[in-house]
C-alpha cells in the first residue's frame, strides 16, 4: 500500500467523509446503550496541516479551512466541527486535522468500544501514538476487507462500520460493493457507511447498482462534486468529488445532512459541473 493520507488530509472530501461519520456517532450516541466502531481502513489518528505532507498539497485550503470559521454552520456540521475545534487551541488557526480515528475516539463513551485495522506501519505507529491507553481501542495491522467477516456481528449489536479504502486498486469500487454486502450480511441492523472517489461517472454507477441488486435495505447516498466528472475514455481523469453509501442511516440523519448540502457545495464547489446529490437508493 502506497497511500499516505497526510497528503489530502482535511480536504472537501475528508469535510463531506468526517461530517457524515460524526453525525451519525452523534445520533449512535443519543441512546445510552453501548455500541462498536469498526474502521477497516483507519489511516491516522491526526494529521499535521502545516507538515510536509499537507503542505505540499494545500489540499485543506479547499476543504476544511473553507468551512470551520463560519459562525453559523448547519446543524448537520457542528459534530464534524467541533471535533476539528477540539483538536486546536480555542481561538487559534487548524493546524491539526482528525482522521476518521479521531473522530471516532472523541464521539464514543466509556461504554463503547472500537477496532481500527490499518496496514501502513507509519500509520499504524501513530495510530498507537494517539490512543495509548485507551482500553476501548484495539489497534490491528491487517486488511481491513478481512474484518468485515472476522468481527461483525459485534458483541453489542449496535454500532457503525467504516469502509474506506485507499482506491489503489481498479476493481476498488466493485469490491466496496461486496464488502458492504458481506457486512450487512453479518451486521444487518449496523450503520454501514462506504466511502467512494469520483473522477468518472462509470464505475460508480455500476457500484451503486450492485448495491441496489444486492437485495439490502434501507440504503442511501450523498455526493459531493466540485467539478464535472471526467469522460470515461478520458486516460488521468482528475478527482471530481467523492460520495458515500449510507446503509441504516439513523432516524431523520439523512435529512439533516440533506439541509446541509447546499451550505457546503457554495463553499467547496471550485469549478462548471459540481453540485451534489443526496437520494435513497432502496427504502424500507
Amino acid at each position: 500500500m502506497n497511500y499516505r493520507h497526510g497528503f489530502h488530509a482535511g480536504n472537501f472530501a475528508d469535510v463531506l467523509k468526517h461530517a457524515t461519520l460524526a453525525l451519525a456517532l452523534d445520533r449512535l450516541a443519543a441512546k445510552a446503550a453501548p455500541f462498536f466502531c469498526l474502521d477497516s481502513h483507519a489511516g491516522g489518528a491526526r494529521y499535521d496541516l502545516v507538515g510536509e505532507e499537507a503542505a505540499r498539497t494545500g489540499e485543506a485550503r479547499d476543504g476544511i479551512l473553507r468551512v470551520v470559521d463560519d459562525a453559523l454552520p448547519p446543524t448537520a456540521l457542528r459534530p464534524y466541527l467541533g471535533v476539528v475545534r477540539g483538536l486546536n487551541e480555542p481561538g487559534g488557526p487548524v493546524l491539526r486535522y482528525p482522521g476518521s480515528p479521531w473522530i471516532m475516539r472523541r464521539m464514543t463513551r466509556p461504554q463503547d468500544r472500537m477496532l481500527f485495522c490499518e496496514m501502513h506501519p507509519d500509520a499504524l505507529r501513530e495510530l498507537r501514538r494517539a490512543t495509548a491507553g485507551d482500553r476501548r481501542i484495539e489497534l490491528r495491522q491487517a486488511d481491513g476487507w478481512t474484518a468485515l467477516k472476522s468481527d461483525l456481528p459485534p458483541a453489542e449489536r449496535r454500532g457503525l462500520v467504516l469502509v474506506d479504502p485507499p482506491f489503489e486498486a481498479r476493481d476498488e469500487h466493485a469490491r466496496l460493493a461486496r464488502g458492504l454486502r458481506h457486512a450487512h450480511r453479518r451486521f444487518a441492523t449496523g450503520v454501514l457507511l462506504g466511502w467512494y472517489p469520483v473522477k468518472t461517472r462509470a464505475p460508480v454507477d455500476a457500484m451503486l447498482a450492485d448495491i441496489v441488486a444486492s437485495g439490502m435495505r434501507r440504503v442511501a447516498v450523498v455526493e459531493l462534486l466540485v467539478r464535472a466528472p471526467a469522460r470515461e475514455d478520458d486516460e488521468a481523469p482528475r478527482l471530481a468529488g467523492c460520495g458515500l453509501v449510507v446503509v441504516n442511516p439513523p432516524w431523520t440523519m439523512m435529512d439533516t445532512l440533506a439541509a446541509a448540502m447546499p451550505w457546503l457545495a457554495q463553499r467547496l464547489v471550485r469549478e462548471p459541473g459540481g453540485g451534489h446529490r443526496i437520494e435513497t437508493l432502496v427504502g424500507e
